[in-house]
Parts: C-alpha cells; structure tokens; sequence
C-alpha cells in the first residue's frame, strides 16, 4: 500500500495528523529509509532551535540522507513519542503538534525526555514545510553530545585556553 494512501478512503491522502504520526514514530522505531518518503520533494525543514543554525533541508533526497545518516556517536536511544497534543489550525494544511521523545538510553539505562513542537504544512499528504522546534540541549544529553554541542558553541578563542 502506498504510505501515503489515506486508510479511510476519503480524497486519496493522509490526513496531516496521520502524516506526523506516522513521522514520530518512524524517527522511533524506524524504518528510518522510508522516512523521507512522508516529504514532498521539493520541501522546507527547518531547525529554529538548534543552536548550531544548521541550513534548512530542501529536498527529500537531503532528508533521506539526514534520516539515514549513522549517528557519529555510539549511543542507542530506545524511545516513543509520548504527550502528543495535535492542534488543528484555520489553514487545513497546517497542524501544530505537541509531544517529546522519551526513552532511555541502551548503553547506559539513563532515562531522557525530549520536548518538541513542530508546525508542520501538510498538502496532499506529503510534508511540504516544517519547523521542527526541538530542545537540542537534551537531545544533545541523550546522545551523549552535550560536551561536544557546548564545545562547538563556545567561541574559538575560548577553547584555544
């Protein structure tokens, strides 16, 4: 079945809501190839909250090599998305969701939860912007980057003493 066949027949796509959980849970659970495939291709992802202003991802081939990329640290995070509020908006395209990833870490045991809200623009059933607002500061922790994220943030003049 094509993943972006709407289950209940209706116009032939999925709702926006169903879209972003279908999103949550595959960045949860995976399979993390099939991710992009929610987006449209040509699309706008942006990150507003990363303290590191990473440029926005464009196009779904970008966002499958984000989704797909091994992560440059040896941490498995074992996690579900949990407290989802989905606020419904005067624009049928546009949802604004409330959730976090909640997990914990395999190595470790360490629990972690990781707010976010994203504004996600939906049209025929395939992401076409999203501003994903997440707190990187303990996604950084759950991962094991903090050191690493407050490194990369401190001014290059401060890290030389």
């Amino acid at each position: 079945m094509d993943s972006r066949a709407d289950p209940d027949g209706g116009d032939g796509h999925s709702s926006p809501r169903d879209v972003f959980l279908r999103l949550v849970n595959g960045v949860c659970e995976g399979p993390y190839e099939n991710l992009a495939d929610l987006y449209a291709e040509q699309t706008h992802v942006t990150h507003p909250f990363h303290p590191l202003n990473p440029p926005p991802l464009l196009s779904r081939s970008e966002l499958h090599e984000h989704f797909t990329a091994p992560p440059p640290f040896a941490r498995t995070l074992n996690r579900k998305p949990v407290n989802i509020i989905i606020h419904d908006t005067a624009d049928p395209e546009v949802i604004v969701a409330e959730f976090a990833y909640q997990g914990h870490v395999d190595e470790t045991g360490e629990a972690f939860t990781v707010p976010c809200v994203f504004v996600l623009r939906i049209r025929d059933g395939l992401i076409v912007e999203s501003r994903d607002y997440i707190d990187h500061i303990a996604s950084a922790r759950a991962w094991g980057q903090l050191e690493s994220l407050l490194t990369a943030l401190r001014p290059s003049s401060d890290v030389d003493r």
